[in-house]
């Protein structure tokens, strides 16, 4: 542990697939890690890797210096932070990484504000594999004083921590703008996939077009390669694709934005998830 790290413990409420790997990667990085999920299996599971598992969020975070929130949506950060009042220190940092909207990231600075937390909004790029790896991007705004102890944390879960402001909020809303465009690029690589079947050209030949060139990636060879093959195994669901896109279409509610992209790519990941495919990777944009 180095002098940058708490001496009190970090509590991680939510351990599907990326807060389990945040727990982890804390817990080899020496910190005392404490962990809760509504199902509490997920927590127990992860006593085999130094983490400490409970039952009750309150006793997860009970003397814990740091909380981290890693959970689907606002209403499930809600309910947990609801859970676990009774045992939340004042002054502890909350680090609440999961993706909630606009909307959501304002309820949850009062609910911080009301007892007595120092609030950092700080949502995370990256999915399964780079949570898995330590290599996420955190997107993080909060105050200055408590940024040494929260970057400690970002330093152990992710490859790079960009702060967008002293507010709250300023990075949840640059996560919206952020997660359109990873939905652009996974609806146009299906569509060009798709594209080129049904005018009767071999799909792999598009991804050979591309590659080495300048629209080419590692993202797009990703996703292209696991469409190809049937793939699904979970890195980002449609489920929370068809989520995710729904906070970006409704924050720009009352703007004079018209997101035509984000619409049809929402409305594409729920014909997917309609089809029976929601709780397979976001690559199943290729069976839409």
């Amino acid at each position: 542990m180095t002098d940058n790290q708490p001496a009190r413990p970090v509590a991680v409420l939510g351990t599907g697939l990326i807060g389990a790997a945040v727990a982890r990667n804390l817990a080899r990085k020496g910190f005392e890690v404490r962990a809760w999920n509504r199902s509490a299996d997920k927590a127990r599971a992860l006593a085999a890797d130094g983490v400490t598992p409970f039952d009750h969020a309150t006793d997860a975070v009970r003397d814990a210096g740091i909380v981290v929130t890693v959970l689907k949506d606002g209403p499930a950060v809600i309910e947990a932070i609801a859970a676990a009042r009774p045992g939340l220190a004042k002054g502890a940092i909350w680090l609440q990484l999961s993706t909630v909207g606009a909307e959501a990231i304002d309820t949850l600075a009062g609910l911080a504000a009301e007892n007595g937390l120092v609030f950092y909004d700080a949502p995370v790029q990256g999915t399964r594999q780079p949570a898995e790896q330590g290599k996420l991007v955190i997107l993080a705004s909060g105050p200055d004083g408590g940024r040494e102890a929260a970057q400690s944390i970002f330093d152990a879960i992710g490859q790079r921590t960009l702060w967008v402001s002293d507010t709250p909020g300023a990075s949840s809303r640059l996560k919206l703008a952020l997660n359109a465009f990873v939905f652009a690029l996974t609806h146009g690589t299906a569509e060009s996939l798709a594209i080129a079947t049904a005018l009767g050209v071999d799909p792999a030949l598009v991804i050979g077009a591309v590659t080495g060139g300048p629209l080419d990636s590692g993202y797009f060879q990703g996703k292209g390669a696991a469409m190809l093959k049937g793939d699904h195994a979970t890195s980002f669901s449609v489920e929370n694709g068809v989520k995710d896109a729904k906070l970006v279409v409704e924050a720009l509610a009352g703007t004079n934005v018209r997101a035509d992209l984000a619409e049809a790519g929402l409305a594409r990941f729920q014909r997917a998830a309609d089809a029976g495919h929601g709780e397979r990777d976001i690559a199943a944009s290729f069976l839409a």
